[in-house]
């Protein structure tokens, strides 16, 4: 089971975009497949199909330790893959969480028994760095960083960067960047081409080569309850994301040659 967490501190960056769509995606080429809501938005939840207002139990339960992931995942009706939904609640867990024993370990510990499960478990991290994003990060064995390519983007990757490094030393040994990948990329936009080479020159291979163009049928997608790559299969958005889901899978296939 390879576990990753889809952050960035920096909002509006495609990260619930991403992982919903690559968690379809990997669905779609055969991977049993987990998608964690950590947001209290609930925004994957609803992007998955799943009504975030009508949940019996939620992540929330499920790190304050009061359900089992068994209980609270739900499956997406278009997507055919996991989902522990997230909703309001998910906002209390930050407080409650502060005096519990272990609080940024209970995801990690909630997915240990569903090893034989999943072969991958996708994590939508919120922007922001809380106990939420720590408890992602823990269970964690990656991080995958969507990244717009503007100059504001560069600012807040390093302040990640740092982030991901301070949780490897002292939390979890083995987190580590799985990649950067560029989302609503504009090749007409010059400022897009330029970081886009910098991020290259500054992270060689660590930069995905999937680049997920801006897509309007990707932003539509979310209201009707269907992941891009399912809602328009033409799009350019959709084939993207499909592109990526190949390139995750052949990167987590060459790790074990």
């Amino acid at each position: 089971m390879h576990i990753f967490a889809v952050a960035n501190q920096k909002g509006g960056v495609g990260k619930t975009t991403t992982s919903v769509n690559l968690a379809a995606a990997l669905a779609a080429s055969g991977q049993r497949t987990l998608l964690v809501d950590l947001d209290p938005q609930g925004n994957a939840t609803m992007g998955c199909g799943v009504d975030k207002r009508s949940l019996k139990s939620s992540v929330y339960q499920v790190l304050l330790q009061l359900a089992t992931l068994e209980e609270a995942r739900v499956t997406s009706p278009s997507g055919k893959f996991d989902v522990l939904p997230a909703n309001r609640d998910l906002a209390g867990a930050e407080v409650e969480l502060v005096d519990l024993d272990s609080r940024e370990m209970r995801l990690k510990a909630a997915l240990a028994a569903h090893k034989a499960d999943y072969d991958f478990v996708l994590i939508d991290c919120p922007p922001s760095l809380s106990m939420l994003t720590l408890n992602g990060l823990c269970a964690a064995h990656g991080v995958i960083i969507p990244m717009q390519c503007e100059y504001y983007a560069l600012e807040g990757l390093s302040d990640l960067v740092n982030t991901i490094k301070k949780v490897h030393a002292n939390l979890n040994r083995e987190l580590k960047i799985i990649g950067l990948l560029r989302v609503m990329y504009d090749p007409r936009n010059t400022l897009s081409t330029q970081v886009s080479a910098q991020l290259e020159e500054h992270f060689g291979d660590k930069v995905f080569k999937t680049l997920v163009p801006r897509n309007v049928r990707l932003a539509e997608a979310p209201s009707y309850g269907v992941p891009g790559v399912l809602f328009d299969k033409a799009a350019k958005g959709a084939q993207a994301y499909m592109a990526f889901a190949v390139e995750m899978i052949d990167r987590v296939n060459s790790w074990k040659d």
